[in-house]
């Protein structure tokens, strides 16, 4: 195994398959954690932590099993751990000097809505998080905790590590879309999952933004019908009772989803200061 030349050990989760290859990751000398059901990306990452935590490791590097990641890129991914920069480390397409080889488009721009509303509600400025392979230090693996147990995990992670203060840094890797995927988790699934996480995330951290804006714009519409409806009663003399109507029920769902974006707002500002206070934490 190409990968037994960077590290002291390889780990692998046989996550409920019915082929042969765990008995062959066996034979090459990987410790295989076996799943009696497939439990998803999530549960196979909750087995290694445990197991890296168990083993007393101090870096654990993840990369997926079928090919698409480079083992020679583990020095380069696991460079800012050993010299303090980082907690976390993941190999970005999207950085300088990074790629997806033959990354179809529409995988590219899933990943970049994605990663644009992952960070509006972390603040962490990731360019690529949903690559899976990624380095923890020592630290990471002691303070991170998660209950996804599917795609969505790539996201919590990343948020989990903004609430402990870990430090999170990007380095340039190239992904291989040209190998056989071995998942039955096809890319249209794993990217409706983990943008509805996403959104519901956002929802929760930024309510102004998430309901306040559309709030706004639903609130401003109905102005604009209403004006419209004025005009056909001044311009016919006759009121028109669709418009009017439709003015009326989208004026009131924009005021609606404004008024509780604000009162979200401010009770998760609150509960934040409350937590300051009572804890000292920032």
């Amino acid at each position: 195994m190409q990968v037994q030349e960077h590290v002291t050990k390889v780990i692998c989760v046989d996550d409920g398959s019915s082929d042969s290859c765990a008995a062959i990751a066996t034979r090459m000398g990987a410790d295989v954690i076996r799943h009696r059901f497939n439990r998803g990306y999530g549960g196979a990452l909750k087995s290694i932590f445990h197991q890296a935590i168990e083993g007393d490791v101090d870096i654990l590097v993840v990369l997926d099993a079928d090919g698409q990641h480079n083992p020679d890129d583990i020095p380069r991914i696991i460079q800012p751990i050993r010299d303090g920069d980082a907690d976390i480390v993941i190999g970005s397409r999207f950085v300088e000097g990074g790629d997806g080889e033959s990354m179809p488009a529409y995988r590219r721009m899933g990943i970049k809505v994605i990663t644009a509303a992952s960070n509006l509600s972390s603040d962490l400025d990731i360019s690529d998080t949903q690559s899976g392979f990624r380095a923890f230090s020592r630290l990471a693996l002691e303070r991170l905790r998660f209950d996804s147990e599917g795609m969505e995990l790539s996201l919590e992670l990343l948020e989990d590590a903004k609430e402990k203060d870990l430090s999170v840094k990007e380095v340039p890797t190239v992904i291989r879309y040209d190998v056989p995927k071995g998942s039955s988790f096809t890319p249209l699934s794993h990217g409706f999952v983990v943008l509805a996480y996403a959104l519901i995330t956002l929802s929760q951290k930024k309510p102004l933004l998430v309901l306040g804006l559309p709030g706004v714009t639903l609130l401003l519409t109905g102005a604009a019908m209403g004006m419209q409806a004025v005009n056909q009663v001044s311009e016919y003399t006759q009121f028109s009772v669709g418009s009017g109507l439709s003015a009326i029920w989208v004026g009131v769902l924009g005021l609606a989803l404004l008024a509780t974006g604000v009162v979200l707002q401010s009770a998760r500002s609150f509960m934040r200061l409350l937590i300051v206070r009572e804890f000292g934490m920032d």
